[in-house]
């Protein structure tokens, strides 16, 4: 069977990666020369077990590839060792305040443990204890300063959490850990104005070769929220700096994760899957463009065929358009010229013009094998 020569754009990135040493979250690499990485955390309460072995399924169905759990009780420690026996992949167990809680995931069996050294209370006493348990099992960690638990000393002299201040406290808990011989961890330097988070971030990865988890902390609600981490994950990792990336958003955590990897698409550090290229309309379009490409967004929504599929809805850009595509309608006056890798294969009315490029999509995916999507594509009506 001859090979479908898809239009993707070439693999190229804006950046060397940063070369970063590399550590193990479970059976997840992180660092060197492992593929960025997708996390996100469950919203339920851990201690329901159920409830959150049924999360983490659907986050592992979207594309998560590390699940992170908080810990904040006596009740959620007992449930860390089921959880993590049960869940298709790494769980990190999130830890604040009780430094007993970081014995109690290691001895789990998590993939990884997270502490904040900012609000574990006697954390310094402690260091020598996580990293020997950490290492006999081991257990990766995540160092997490956030700019709303920064270590009391450091807001003394910086006066708040600036980029400075926060490096310089990733740094020193670092370092607490390295004298002890430990050296299987990531940092994170979160903050919610991406400007301070991009900044601490700099600094930091001028500092040492730890693995690097971004985040914009309290990103806020899911469009800010997405714009925000865009705009601060596309800078770093436009730099090559970042291992792993968890989008936090006030909304489902599977939103997280699709946002995630869209970005690292976006940046050519994922391959792509589906690109809907669609115009933006304006008062040249003779067909309804918006119902169009979301229609046909929703029934090509579980193809994972790097297609590139190109919803035009005028006869000024969309030839040009549709012909680049592997996939492209070019509409006006009630109709869709159909393009298939430059071609015109046929012209339909504009009521069959979704229904028509979806089962094109679902022929070129044929074409290159059973293992190129994950189902058949549905037409949605507006």
């Amino acid at each position: 069977m001859p090979a479908v020569n898809l239009g993707m754009p070439s693999a190229k990135t804006l950046a060397p990666r940063r070369k970063s040493r590399q550590i193990n979250v479970g059976k997840v690499k992180v660092g060197g020369d492992a593929p960025v990485s997708v996390q996100s955390m469950t919203t339920t309460k851990t201690y329901d077990i159920n409830a959150t072995l049924q999360q983490i399924a659907e986050l592992t169905a979207s594309g998560c590839e590390i699940v992170r759990v908080a810990c904040p009780t006596d009740k959620d420690a007992e449930a860390l060792k089921i959880i993590a026996m049960k869940s298709q992949i790494p769980v990190i167990a999130d830890i604040h305040f009780q430094p007993k809680y970081v014995f109690a995931a290691i001895d789990a069996g998590c993939g990884a443990v997270r502490v904040n050294p900012g609000n574990i209370r006697k954390f310094d006493d402690q260091v020598g204890a996580i990293a020997k348990a950490a290492k006999d099992a081991g257990t990766s960690l995540r160092i997490g300063v956030n700019a709303g638990s920064l270590d009391r000393r450091l807001l003394e002299k910086y006066g708040k959490a600036t980029p400075e201040a926060l490096a310089e406290s990733a740094v020193w808990e670092a370092s607490l850990f390295e004298e002890h011989d430990f050296h299987d961890f990531k940092i994170s330097v979160k903050h919610n104005d991406p400007v301070v988070m991009v900044q601490a971030y700099r600094l930091l990865a001028e500092r040492g070769d730890w693995p690097l988890h971004l985040g914009v902390t309290e990103a806020g609600p899911s469009f800010q929220g997405t714009i925000k981490s865009a705009t601060a994950f596309g800078i770093l990792l436009g730099e090559g700096i970042g291992d792993t990336i968890r989008v936090s958003l006030s909304a489902p955590p599977a939103e997280e994760v699709k946002v995630g990897h869209q970005i690292l698409q976006s940046l050519n550090l994922r391959e792509r899957t589906l690109e809907i290229v669609s115009c933006p309309s304006c008062g040249r379009a003779q067909v309804d463009v918006y119902s169009l490409a979301e229609n046909v967004t929703e029934g090509l929504k579980d193809m994972t065929v790097p297609l590139r599929v190109a919803v035009m809805g005028c006869v000024v850009n969309g030839p040009g358009e549709a012909r680049d595509a592997d996939l492209g309608v070019a509409s006006g006056n009630g109709k869709g010229q159909i393009f298939v890798k430059g071609e015109v294969i046929k012209t339909v009315p504009e009521d069959e013009i979704v229904q028509t490029l979806i089962d094109e999509a679902n022929r070129i995916a044929d074409e290159m094998g059973p293992d190129a999507r994950t189902g058949t594509a549905q037409v949605v009506t507006a």
